[in-house]
């Protein structure tokens, strides 16, 4: 259905995009440091099926609304800014009570459904992956074969699923050196502020560019 010169093209285009730091990468790394792999790795797995269910938006007819409506999509991107400043808010917040409960007790770290379904916000709200799936996606499609929607179904699931190992291989280096840094409390105060400052700092900027851009 999809030919192999479009194939090609969309793996590069693909791999570009997704190598270049973004929300989604920034935001595994910062729950990396703060809780470890385990947690990265659900973080990436929410994060790549709330990006799955955006390209099947963009593939259900939304591209255009969302590549030519300049208030939708900064509305999507100011929500996503303030969900991820929540977050690293709460981090910040918290960051005493987590480390000595991790110093006591590892079971104690976020339930596994939270963790996914803060990765998932994070991943639908993801304004590269909005701009790629809509402006992008649909130069890769192959008109003269037709089912123009179960093409772009097929490139959003190959996009999804390449992101979860680059994401997941950024985690698992992440909670790897967390690992190795926990030592003690202290320790994991400071990781959890690096974290959760890091969360802010993308919620501030991707506010900033919404609300200037």
């Amino acid at each position: 259905m999809i030919d192999n010169a479009h194939l090609t093209q969309f793996f590069v285009a693909s791999i570009l995009i997704i190598m270049v730091p973004g929300p989604s990468v920034l935001f595994t790394l910062a729950r990396g440091v703060a809780w470890g792999r385990a947690v990265a790795v659900l973080t990436v797995l929410g994060n790549s099926l709330g990006t799955l269910l955006l390209s099947l938006v963009v593939a259900l007819g939304l591209g255009p609304l969302l590549s030519h409506s300049r208030l939708f999509s900064v509305v999507l991107q100011v929500a996503g800014g303030c969900y991820l400043l929540y977050l690293g808010v709460d981090a910040l917040r918290h960051r005493h009570e987590h480390a000595l409960a991790m110093t006591q007790r590892e079971a104690q770290r976020p339930p596994r459904r939270l963790i996914i379904r803060q990765g998932f916000v994070v991943g639908v709200l993801n304004p590269k992956s909005l701009v790629f799936f809509a402006a992008v996606f649909p130069h890769f499609v192959n008109r003269s074969r037709g089912h123009i929607t179960l093409q772009l179904v097929i490139l959003g699931a190959i996009f999804s699923v390449m992101a979860f190992f680059s994401d997941g291989t950024w985690g698992l280096v992440a909670g790897t050196a967390r690992q190795w840094l926990s030592g003690s409390a202290k320790r994991l105060v400071t990781l959890r502020s690096i974290g959760g400052s890091v969360m802010c700092l993308l919620g501030l900027l991707i506010l900033t560019s919404a609300l200037t851009g």
